[in-house]
């Protein structure tokens, strides 16, 4: 509103606006009276002079600051105004109190936004970067710009696409994938079997795949995976390992004898899903497969020309010892093996027991369709389990043998169950049988399982107060009387005990058990006497300084 000052409002008579004294009660009750008291106060003309600098430097788009200065420049305080009130009734212009309304106290402590109107800032929102992404964290866009210019050399010439054989060196040298991959990959983004990838096809599934800002394990899982799957299986293992029998130097020699080649490709299929599909369901899983070592075998193999230097997985070596050994027991060739087959394996090293349990299936269930048979792939579980006690996989496999009840210990009744046949064929041996009481400690001490703190004080106290045990023997006592009542070993102790392999070979294989015990006790002893004339070299060194010092202190 603009207020036009005339000649009228400088020549109004001020004394004609003298007003009787009004009580504030009076002027809260009555608004009529506050509207004609505002309206008179606005006629005059410092207010309109006011109203027009406030008005002006609004539009200028002054500050509160501004409006104050201006406040202060006009002066307009009861002293400077005509004398319409009586005193001590003159109206405020505006409210200024310290304490304020919050509106004032909001916007002097809040940032000037340019206009003294806009008392009441809006809050800024904080932008949250984008956290999740469906195919993964897409990749720099340098890393981006830098592949870019390498496909655009790949595939400088080629208009129509790379074949097969001028793409192998894309999957190596570009993909960084180890060289065997290269026909998976080109089955992969080569959907409709033409034959050729061109370029935009290798951008589209690499670059929009995000496959570039994957690690190389998860891109070897999405190239191996079908799509409608979440996990790996054994045939998906196949494409890759018939390459690397046509490509790999080391394994030139097959080439004659496709049969050989296709049981050492299965051998390898079931050695890698023996040591990194844990569940045991055949499906091996992304976090399954991060987790094992079989990234670095094929990065190994790709780069070493000997294949049996390679023991992990791919060893030629190792598939002829396990196929040997299956062909061996397998005596009609019928490609099955029965108890009576596997009876003889190690030179009937295993007792009837533990074959029993084998065949039960209960530390694993046969793939074999054969009722009472096993077939190739149950053996080699078998067999890696047998030859390579040390792994989890292993320790796993023949603990659930020994645990009869499947309560998840192993008490010294079952583990007397097994060693019953073993001892009864060293008796048939003429081979001097070791009571089982003495093969309970033992075991104690090999792997020394966890027991409760209260029970092992209870029965060290009673054994120090009543009998008359050496002290060197207490340990051994108190966790064998308390194997006997409570029964604690647990896969968890079986585990952590480097010599859980020896346990089991003591419980079921008489082979190994004879080899642990008549182990050559020369080099032992060698060890043992070398020790003592050290022991006895130092203390005759000690005693030689100690007289020197008494010599001298007495001189």
């Amino acid at each position: 509103m603009d207020v036009e000052e005339t000649e009228e409002f400088v020549s109004l008579d001020t004394d004609l606006l003298q007003l009787q004294e009004v009580s504030p009660f009076a002027l809260k009750s009555s608004h009529c009276v506050v509207e004609e008291l505002f309206t008179q106060w606005l006629s005059l003309p410092d207010t309109c002079r006011l109203v027009k600098s406030l008005l002006a430097d609004a539009k200028a788009g002054a500050g509160l600051s501004a409006l104050e200065n201006s406040t202060s420049t006009n002066s307009l305080s009861s002293n400077s105004l005509p004398s319409l009130f009586p005193a001590g009734s003159t109206p405020p212009l505006s409210p200024r109190s310290s304490s304020g309304s919050p509106r004032t106290t909001k916007q002097r402590n809040s940032p000037s936004l340019g206009s003294p109107l806009k008392l009441v800032s809006e809050p800024v929102r904080e932008v949250i970067p984008q956290f999740y992404f469906k195919n993964g964290r897409p990749p720099p866009n340098e890393m981006k710009e830098h592949f870019m210019y390498q496909i655009e050399s790949r595939f400088y010439g080629h208009v129509n696409g790379l074949q097969l054989h001028e793409f192998k060196s894309v999957a190596k040298e570009l993909c960084k994938l180890p060289s065997f991959f290269s026909t998976a990959l080109f089955r992969k983004i080569d959907v409709n079997f033409t034959g050729t990838i061109t370029r935009d096809q290798f951008i589209d599934y690499w670059i929009r795949g995000n496959m570039l800002a994957m690690d190389l394990t998860t891109q070897i899982y999405t190239i191996l995976k079908q799509p409608y799957r979440t996990y790996l299986a054994q045939d998906d293992f196949k494409p890759v390992l018939r390459e690397l029998l046509s490509t790999h130097p080391g394994l030139e020699f097959l080439q004659s004898t496709p049969e050989f080649q296709e049981r050492y490709a299965e051998t390898v299929i079931h050695r890698i899903f023996y040591y990194m599909n844990r569940s045991g369901n055949g499906r091996l899983t992304l976090r399954e497969l991060k987790r094992g070592n079989l990234i670095d075998a094929m990065l190994h193999v790709d780069e070493e020309e000997d294949i049996n230097k390679v023991l992990r997985y791919f060893s030629y070596e190792h598939f002829y010892v396990i196929y040997c050994k299956f062909w061996e027991l397998d005596t009609d060739h019928d490609f099955f093996i029965d108890r009576e087959n596997l009876i003889k394996y190690g030179n009937h090293s295993l007792t009837y027991r533990i074959v029993d349990r084998i065949f039960s299936q209960v530390p694993r269930k046969f793939t074999s369709k054969v009722e009472g048979k096993m077939n190739y792939e149950d053996f080699v579980y078998f067999i890696l389990a047998e030859e390579d006690k040390s792994s989890e996989p292993s320790l796993e496999y023949w603990f659930k043998c020994i645990d009869l009840d499947g309560n998840g210990v192993l008490t010294p009744n079952e583990m007397q169950f097994f060693y019953e046949e073993q001892l009864h064929r060293m008796e048939c041996m003429a081979q001097e049988p070791v009571l089982f009481e003495d093969i309970l400690c033992q075991i104690v001490d090999m792997i020394g399982p966890e027991v409760s703190l209260c029970s092992y004080l209870a029965s060290l106290l009673f054994l120090l107060v009543f009998c008359f045990i050496p002290v060197q023997y207490i340990y051994q006592v108190v966790t064998v009387l308390l194997l006997q009542n409570e029964g604690y070993i647990t896969l968890r102790d079986v585990k952590g005990s480097k010599l859980s392999g020896n346990v089991f070979n003591i419980l079921f294989n008489l082979n190994k058990f004879i080899a642990f015990e008549t182990r050559d006790p020369f080099l032992i002893r060698q060890v043992e006497l070398s020790l003592r004339s050290y022991i006895a070299d130092m203390k005759a060194l000690v005693m030689l300084v100690t007289s020197n010092n008494e010599f001298c202190l007495g001189t």
